[in-house]
Parts: structure tokens; sequence; C-alpha cells
């Protein structure tokens, strides 16, 4: 079973203790983000956890835990997101050199291999155009020469929803976006991604992309996956399955994952977070936090069954031929 945390909010920056005490009592619940009543417990026993992938801007707050984390026996590694926008659009992020340093120190400790460089996502704009991406990429590169062996990129996505908060968080700055997965600015696109791929190589980096469509095989870049089946095999020797994750976008290649955490409770308001869907949400959530909550937010009074590895490969495979199937928690939130 590998454990996400999280593709919903930062817990490595903002949840660290609260991480740990899951970690220490064995378990956490998993909340349906559409529907709260539907609750499932998951196990975080060394037996039942094949890895951890931990996504973050910051891993400082984690990173005095680390040791804990060895000494139980608990596989991990960092997706960490090193983007080198400015508070226009992250603007609760540590200032970048100290995430650089920070990423040093961490890779340092456990190994490049097991942190990964997210620059996600590429915004292509008036204040951040084709130049200015690839000069930032090669020069961060070599700042992070050493602490990484990979680099995973994605274009930014204009859709729905999403587009609608850039728009609105960019009003009255002067920037204009441009969709760089737009065809009549394929050419942009390229250059991009030709800059990129010429950046890692510099740097002996493996470069991937994260859930795109557009093929860059020509260019040498692969498709590539966040929680990386084969990633946690080579790291931790791990018998791990590739099974897709079917509750992700048809272009992520990621395996099957749990995630930890709620949406809506990210301190840093990124501008183009599709996990803060919901400006109202955030500062709400952000003073429920319960310490002692298993799923972050929630107290609960009652029973909710855990889930060890063993019982969800059966669920896995009983949903397979069945279609999923979802557990409404009966019982009262407190």
């Amino acid at each position: 079973m590998i454990i996400s945390a999280s593709r919903r909010t930062d817990i490595p920056a903002f949840y660290a203790d609260w991480f740990m005490k899951r970690v220490r009592e064995g378990y956490f619940y998993r909340v349906n983000p559409f529907n709260s009543r539907q609750v499932t417990g998951f196990s975080l026993k060394p037996e039942d956890v094949d890895a951890i992938c931990f996504w973050t801007k910051n891993p400082r707050p984690l990173m005095s835990h680390l040791n804990e984390l060895d000494g139980r026996g608990l596989n991990y590694y960092f997706q960490f997101t090193l983007n080198p926008y400015d508070t226009t659009f992250e603007p609760g992020v540590p200032p970048l050199p100290e995430r650089i340093e920070a990423m040093a120190e961490l890779a340092g400790r456990i190994g490049a291999d097991r942190v990964v460089w997210r620059y996600d996502p590429v915004i292509l704009s008036s204040a951040t155009p084709v130049s200015w991406h690839l000069d930032q990429v090669g020069r961060i590169a070599g700042l992070l020469n050493g602490a990484t062996r990979r680099l995973l990129f994605s274009f930014c996505d204009f859709y729905g929803k999403g587009q609608g908060r850039l728009n609105r968080a960019l009003t009255g700055t002067g920037i204009t976006l441009e969709d760089i997965a737009a065809p009549e600015l394929r050419e942009a696109l390229d250059l991009v991604a030709r800059g990129f791929k010429a950046a890692a190589d510099r740097f002996d980096l493996k470069i991937f992309t994260c859930s795109e469509e557009v093929d860059l095989a020509a260019i040498g870049i692969q498709h590539g996956a966040c929680i990386d089946g084969t990633l946690i095999r080579e790291l931790f020797g791990a018998n791990v399955p590739s099974n897709k994750d079917k509750n992700q976008r048809e272009s992520c290649n990621c395996a099957e994952s749990v995630d930890m955490g709620i949406y809506n409770s990210c301190r840093f308001r990124c501008i183009y977070c599709y996990a803060n869907f919901n400006e109202g949400l955030i500062e709400s959530n952000c003073r429920k936090h319960h310490p002692d909550s298993p799923s972050l937010l929630y107290e609960y009074d009652g029973e909710i069954e855990i889930r060890t590895r063993a019982q969800q490969k059966k669920k896995k495979q009983r949903s397979d031929l069945r279609g999923e199937q979802v557990t409404k928690w009966t019982g009262r939130f407190t």
C-alpha cells in the first residue's frame, strides 16, 4: 500500500506533528472530499505501508522527525515542488534561497535519489515568458546540483474554475496569461521542453512530464509519474504493482495510492493550486484543524475499520470485479 501525503494539502510544511501522531497511533482516516460522511480508515503500520510519497514546498517541519520514521522502518521519498515564482503566484512559500537550501539539506540527509524536483506548473505569462523559464530552470538546476536526480514538470492547466481563480488573482497586476498548451503556442511549448531537457542533460537529471497529454518523446522527455511504482521498487525493493490509479486524470500515470489530508487546508495559497479551490474554506479549515483528529479536521465518536495492506488488496480485487464500493460511516461527528 502506497500512502500519498498528500495531493490534498502540504502535510510536511503545515501538519508534520499531526502526521507523526498518526504514524505513532498507526492509522488515519481518509475522507471523501465530496461527502464527509464517507470515511475509510487505513493502517500506517510499517508492515502495511510499502512507501510514503511526501508532496511539499517546505519539508523543514518534517525533517526533525525523519530519524523516527527511519527507526520505525517506514520507506519514504519526497516530491519537492520548487518553483521560481514571486509572491504574485506563490504568496506564502519561503524565499527561493531558503527552499533551495532545504532541498540540499534534505538530499544530504536521505539521498538525492529520494528527492524529486518538481517544476510545477510552468505558467506562461507576460511576467514569466519562455525566456524567463529557461533562465530559471538552468540557474536552479545548477544550484541544486547533487541534490536531486530527477526533474518532473508540467504545464499550467487552463480549465474550469482553475482558470477563473488565476484570472481573479491577477486582476490589477497587469499580468496576462497564455495557455501554453493551446495549439497556436506549440512552438513556445517545444522551446520550453527543449530548454528544460538541455538543463537536465547539463546536470545529469532524468526528466519527465507530469500528467501531460503532449508527446515529447522526440525531444527525449518521457511521460512520468509522481506516485511512481517503478521508482519505489528501485528505491526500496518493494513489490508494488504499477496499476494506474483510476481515480486520477486520464493523463496521470501515478500508481494506486491512498491520499491523506483534506482539501482547502494549505496556507501557501498558490494561485494555481487545484487543492485550494474554495478561498472561504481555507481559513475555516485551518482553524478547525484538530491535532488528534485521524483525518486532520474532524473528531469522531465511533469505530471505523482500519484497512491493512492485505485488506486493501482484497478490496481492490473486489472493486475491479464489481466497481468501487464506498463505505458510509454512520457514527457521529463530535
